[in-house]
């Protein structure tokens, strides 16, 4: 299944942690929440057209939501996708060099 072919539709927020500034810092990663359905193909474009970049590799991961609450209302939030893209070596995002 297809996701909508509006980049800002595929890449949802940036993702920063110590560990996503680390592999921006040592292996020129970054990462970002992106949508559920989306494919690395679609990803790599959504990167490519937004931010003006050479990406070389695209690496997904589904998070499981945490469960919340008490009994007996208990529930989960909702599964979230993670992607790590590895830039091309010279290529870097705005964003994540001001961070």
């Amino acid at each position: 299944m297809s996701v909508a072919k509006d980049p800002r539709q595929i890449i949802l927020a940036p993702v920063i942690t110590e560990k996503s500034m680390w592999l921006k810092e040592k292996y020129n990663q970054v990462t970002f929440w992106v949508h559920p359905e989306a494919n690395k193909i679609e990803i790599r474009k959504a990167v490519e057209d937004l931010f003006k970049v050479k990406v070389e590799k695209v690496q997904t991961m589904r998070v499981k939501g945490k469960p919340k609450g008490r009994w007996p209302r208990e529930g989960r939030r909702s599964l979230r996708k993670k992607a790590i893209v590895k830039l091309a070596p010279g290529h870097s995002i705005e964003f994540f060099e001001t961070v």
